[in-house]
């Protein structure tokens, strides 16, 4: 069961400015040029709010017109107000910047559980091989979800395209260049050095312009996502669920790990515009983890930022949805019950220091893509199949469940606090030397032996590997599951291949395998080192629960009896 959403037409009572016309006078400008996102009243409304934003004395920097969605630079005294006063405007809000500037260097704090094993080295050895490449020995999550199975009858097709809406994909990699479409991959944001308020964001610009190409990676996520999807089953490195299907990057997260809303949405209208079959999304759109409608611990300013996320990324969901496109994302790293929020006391993750803690209203809050409408959510489980300690789970929006990696899986046996309980995958030479994994010479480091990176070979090219665990490695095991249903039942036509997202849903969920829920229903993490927080109780059945969902994603089953949820 989701989350009901309220549609944007319906919340009046939720506008992040009044949108009734007065007789005031305009208040005057002032201040130095800053950046808002303005969302119009409607979805095929942004000539009409980019009408309002010029004559507010604004200019338009981008616009999104699916969504109605501008990126507007204009002075940060008197814009909103100004903006308050056109009935063709919904909200308008500053796009990152809500708060005051801090020194030093801003980054979302996401790693602390995908890079938990940083400085352990890996201890075990998977026993038998699971693929067709050297490194899928290692591979665990291929074989719990039947990759290696599944591709003897549907290895993938290379006209179902797959999106990485993350932080780029390195299209050199030898395992991702083979399946990489290059002309179809879009890069939607542009490197932010320095921000308004003086903040180092991204650090240097790598390329002229500040703009990188649509095949490069300076972040690592995204690579590491894409090969998990749909690496190369090229007799190299390792293989991904779906070794067939094609690769298309769309970018719109910064080096530096943040998702702002212009490019997320921008992003998600590209994959329904240029026929995208799926897309995975293993992020949350910053700076909030969850958008609130008016939390009173947040300021106004803070609350009209959160509404037009809210209500952005709901028309921008919607709009892939009808486009074709199954959109799948990674539940969080919350290690809370969705449908019972834990206090957040990480937002807004920008600036730096203006996090304060807050509680989660749920019939109010979303956090997005996660909360949106048309989302298949995916819970993550270690190697023992044990749900991962920083999951988040509930009945509320899970969907299904799949490997996500778990560092401490396995309490009490020579795996507790292995690397290979975690996700190995593809990850970008330029990163790996950036952040001390490999030398220039391409060799892996003592920091990179203890971070369990792997480097190959071929024809000269270093290929580095690298372990990491959370939600986000979950996702694109069931993103390539998802990718392979639309390989054998969708319908092809010349070089393309359609099918009805809600079809694909109904294949995922309906053969992914079964998983109870624990005996006991509550489980503490407090032997594996976890404070109380952690503590998880499983709700529901076999047939549906809230650590599992409908159960873990399973590629075999469903290319070979998919067609049983298609009558």
């Amino acid at each position: 069961m989701r989350k009901t959403l309220i549609a944007a037409s319906a919340l009046p009572l939720l506008l992040t400015l009044a949108v009734v016309p007065t007789a005031a006078a305009a208040p005057a400008l002032s201040g130095k040029t800053v950046e808002y996102n303005v969302l119009a009243a409607s979805e095929n409304g942004a000539e009409a709010a980019a009408q309002a934003v010029r004559a507010a004395g604004g200019t338009v920097v981008k616009r999104n017109d699916e969504v109605g969605l501008l990126t507007v630079s204009a002075p940060e005294n008197g814009f909103t107000q100004r903006m308050s006063q056109s009935r063709a405007v919904f909200s308008a809000a500053r796009s990152r910047s809500v708060g005051k500037a801090p020194n030093g260097k801003v980054t979302p704090d996401r790693n602390k559980v995908e890079k938990e094993g940083i400085g352990k080295a890996d201890k075990n050895k998977a026993a038998k091989p699971v693929g067709n490449d050297p490194l899928d020995d290692g591979q665990w999550g291929l074989k719990s979800v039947r990759s290696d199975l599944a591709r003897t009858k549907q290895p993938g097709d290379k006209r179902v395209k797959v999106g990485i809406i993350d932080t780029g994909v390195d299209g050199s990699h030898p395992d991702i260049k083979p399946n990489f479409d290059k002309a179809l991959s879009r890069n939607f944001t542009r490197d932010i050095p320095f921000d308004e308020l003086g903040q180092e964001v991204d650090g240097p610009c790598e390329y002229r312009g500040c703009v990188d190409p649509s095949d490069v990676d300076n972040g690592g996520h995204g690579t590491h996502v894409a090969g998990i999807i749909a690496a190369a089953a090229n007799g190299f490195g390792l293989s991904g669920v779906a070794p067939g299907v094609t690769i298309v990057n769309v970018r719109a997260g910064q080096d530096s790990g943040f998702f702002f809303l212009q490019p997320t949405v921008d992003a998600l209208t590209y994959a329904g515009d240029a026929g995208l079959d799926v897309v995975n999304m293993s992020f949350y759109v910053d700076p909030w983890l969850y958008n609130c409608d008016n939390n009173p611990a947040d300021t106004p300013e803070q609350q009209a930022q959160q509404r037009t996320i809210k209500t952005a990324m709901i028309r921008a969901l919607n709009y892939a949805h009808r486009k074709g496109v199954t959109l799948m994302s990674a539940y969080g790293n919350e290690h809370t019950d969705s449908g019972k929020p834990q206090p957040d006391a990480t937002s807004p993750d920008y600036p730096a220091n203006t996090a304060h803690t807050r509680t989660v209203d749920n019939s109010t809050c979303l956090s997005m893509p996660s909360e949106g409408p048309h989302v298949i959510n995916v819970s993550s489980f270690g190697p023992s199949q044990a749900k991962a300690d920083y999951s988040t789970y509930g009945l509320e929006n899970i969907s299904v469940s799949a490997p996500g990696g778990y560092f401490r899986d396995g309490f009490g046996t020579p795996w507790f606090r292995s690397l290979d309980n975690e996700i190995l995958s593809t990850y970008p030479l330029n990163v790996a030397q950036t952040e001390g994994l490999v030398d220039a010479a391409g060799n892996v480091t003592p920091d990179g032996v203890a971070a369990g990176v792997k480097v190959l070979n071929k024809d000269g090219v270093p290929a580095v590997y690298r372990p990491l665990q959370g939600t986000s490695m979950a996702s694109p095991h069931a993103t390539g599951v998802a990718a392979l249903i639309v390989s054998q039942y969708g319908k092809y036509s010349g070089n393309k291949v359609s099918m009805d997202p809600d079809k694909v849903e109904r294949v995922l969920e309906g053969t992914a395998a079964k998983i109870p829920c624990p005996t006991p229903r509550t489980v503490d993490y407090l032997k594996e080192g976890r404070d109380a927080s952690y503590t998880a109780t499983c709700e529901g059945t076999l047939d549906f629960n809230g650590f599992y969902g409908h159960g873990a994603v399973d590629a075999w089953a469903a290319v070979t009896r998919g067609a049983e949820f298609l009558k």
